[in-house]
């Protein structure tokens, strides 16, 4: 039976948790992730842990930080006045912004995490950043090698 390896375009059906049981995101009633193993389409945890298994297996693999969204960094979360904020913006905890910095055009995506009467929390970090990852992983078909 194929196992999967580096290169190859692999379709899996997941599960993932965090360590209390809550689940942030699941293929189960879709359709199964299309990914090349070893390209860095998926956090490298989930990569590696794909890599090697076989057609119809299914394992399950607790991923650190350190191979999903990396830890939590203060630098990416800033406080800025409610007046930087575009003024069709109803502001609430929770929305995500897409911002663009000057110069580079880069995208970045903030979330809102705190407001106060003048100012805005917004945090740069990954919603997943600073967690241990829980999937349950099925290998459903190697689609090309």
């Amino acid at each position: 039976m194929a196992q999967a390896k580096a290169g190859d375009t692999v379709r899996v059906h997941y599960k993932g948790s965090l360590d209390d049981g809550s689940v942030f995101d699941s293929s189960q009633d879709g359709e199964p992730l299309e990914f090349i193993v070893g390209e860095g389409d998926v956090i490298p945890g989930f990569d590696d842990a794909v890599d090697g298994m076989k057609e119809g297996e299914t394992k399950s693999v607790a991923i650190t930080a350190d191979d999903a969204y990396g830890h939590h960094r203060d630098d990416l979360v800033a406080v800025i006045g409610r007046s930087q904020l575009p003024s069709d913006i109803e502001p609430e905890v929770g929305m995500v912004l897409e911002m663009s910095s000057e110069g580079d055009g880069v995208t970045t995506y903030v979330t809102i995490t705190e407001m106060a009467e003048d100012t805005v929390t917004l945090d740069a970090n990954h919603e997943l950043a600073g967690e241990k990852l829980n999937f349950e992983i099925t290998l459903v078909d190697i689609v090309a090698a």
